[in-house]
């Protein structure tokens, strides 16, 4: 078991992000993804804080070398905050179906970049398993979107960039993760990457004007709490748990597995907002899961 505690940890990790894009999805709705953005890493950075401390006696990751800081603070600023705006900025230009297509390339780009900057390099079965996975993936997305976007011919191309830039973002941010944490604890890491994502979009709401939107958010209870659940399966949890996969497995294995979100999303939707199963979304889900198993081979 201690041998696959990567593949574990990125399997929590996709369970992880699948409430915490429920939560967020809802609660972006209410008061507007940046405040959301914002609030829900203030929130992740107390969480850690007060776990380190019990943890570790420090409420901060004094202990972490030069090194840690700025390649984790870099990876932060990557991940939280070029990866998520670009994303969502995706979102508004070419929707959602196209812009979560494009973002199944966090895998083999995390793979590509892994390879080489970290000399990692994955076996057949694995790349056999990475691709089932994304195959997957992208039918279950292709046929739950369908219709609610333009046909392929008509998409702005900026918007595949942005989308592009998204899963750039994502993938170098996970793979700078692994490269400037090591050894040290995943908690402490994710505190140090939280702390640059909150420092850069301060500057981007300052630069922007949206802290009324921020300030509104935060008399929202009802969003808030969204936000606390999110907060808490997202940065606090899931990152962390993102963390401890990359260091135990290689990054392509790692952001593979956690790429199923879409996949684990399904039951709760169906129970929640009563969304029909339809036969392609069935198949998708084998594959991808058939796709999980061959890592664990």
């Amino acid at each position: 078991m201690d041998a696959r505690i990567g593949e574990l940890a990125a399997l929590f990790t996709a369970f992880c992000w699948t409430v915490t894009a429920l939560a967020f999805e809802s609660a972006s709705r209410k008061v507007g993804s940046v405040a959301v953005n914002i609030i829900r890493l203030v929130m992740a950075l107390v969480l850690l804080s007060v776990f380190s401390y019990l943890r570790r006696g420090m409420w901060l990751p004094m202990d972490a070398d030069a090194h840690a800081w700025f390649w984790l603070a870099l990876s932060g600023l990557a991940g939280f905050v070029v990866g998520d705006l670009f994303l969502f900025k995706a979102f508004t230009v070419i929707g959602s179906r196209v812009s979560m297509l494009v973002m199944t390339l966090v895998p083999p780009i995390s793979a590509l970049i892994g390879w080489f900057l970290l000399g990692e390099v994955l076996s057949l079965i694995h790349l056999l398993g990475m691709g089932l996975t994304v195959s997957g993936i992208a039918l279950v997305i292709l046929h739950r979107q369908r219709g609610k976007n333009p046909s392929p011919d008509r998409i702005p191309p900026k918007g595949l960039l942005f989308a592009l830039g998204g899963a750039v973002g994502q993938a170098v941010g996970l793979v700078l993760s692994k490269f400037g944490m090591g050894g040290y604890d995943a908690f402490s890491a994710t505190q140090i990457r939280v702390m640059a994502g909150i420092l850069g979009f301060t500057v981007m709401i300052h630069f922007f004007r949206r802290w009324l939107s921020v300030s509104r958010a935060l008399g929202d209870r009802k969003a808030m709490g969204l936000m606390l659940l999110g907060a808490t399966f997202g940065p606090f949890l899931g990152v962390s748990s993102s963390l401890i996969a990359v260091q135990n497995t290689a990054t392509g294995i790692a952001s593979t597995i956690m790429a199923i979100t879409p996949i684990l999303i399904i039951p709760p939707t169906l129970l929640l907002f009563k969304q029909k199963v339809g036969w392609k979304e069935v198949v998708g889900a084998v594959v991808s899961v058939g796709g999980v198993a061959l890592f664990f081979m």
